[in-house]
């Protein structure tokens, strides 16, 4: 009688770790891979930030929250990367269909000098009514980089007005949680990029 207590002790211990297992894999985001860049092992938590949204609005960490966002910081007068840059990211959410409105495109500007909020918003009209721009000051926009992980530096020109900015090129992916998660790199390309979001969106359906 002790031995058989002992083994349906036994049998009662393994089938409640067998279902500990099967409920912690079918419990578990299946793990996503990316083509266009480079997920983080772990979600890395956003410092709190304050900037000038170009609707007037402040535009702040909870801004970021409760949806997905793809944000790439450059500035209005760049010559060539960012307006390449952000019409591949018009072809995303073209691509991305009914998914779109999952995603918000952040454009932040580096350039606060010369980028105000009407013109940033005037800017990244003309690619997309949806994306969404803002900019502060400088100390701001430097810890905001130390945190998503982008970097610019002003390269004086021929005139005071007539400086570049140089500034880092690859988008920053942050979840509905405000959390960074990813990085997209260059060269961008529309339809990969739009493959890539489409399970991370849909993860929570």
């Amino acid at each position: 009688m002790q031995n058989r207590t002992l083994m349906l002790g036994i049998l009662a211990a393994f089938a409640l770790l067998i279902g500990v297992l099967v409920g912690a894999i079918l419990l578990k985001p299946g793990a996503v891979e990316i083509s266009s860049g480079t997920l983080l092992p772990q979600p890395r938590p956003i410092a709190d930030f304050s900037l000038s949204g170009s609707d007037g609005q402040p535009y702040t960490k909870a801004s970021l929250a409760g949806h997905w966002s793809l944000i790439f910081a450059g500035y209005t007068f760049c010559p060539d990367v960012c307006p390449t840059t952000l019409a591949e990211l018009k072809g995303v959410l073209n691509k991305l269909g009914a998914d779109a409105g999952k995603l918000q495109v952040v454009f932040i500007s580096v350039d606060p000098e010369r980028d105000t909020p009407q013109r940033l918003a005037q800017y990244v009209h003309y690619f997309s009514p949806d994306f969404r721009a803002a900019t502060g000051e400088v100390a701001a926009l430097e810890k905001l980089g130390q945190s998503l992980g982008f970097v610019f530096v002003k390269v004086p020109g021929a005139t005071p007005e007539s400086y570049l900015m140089d500034h880092s090129a690859a988008l920053m992916l942050v979840n509905p949680q405000a959390e960074l998660v990813g990085y997209l790199t260059p060269p961008f390309k529309a339809d990969a990029i739009a493959a890539d979001l489409k399970p991370l969106l849909q993860r929570n359906r």
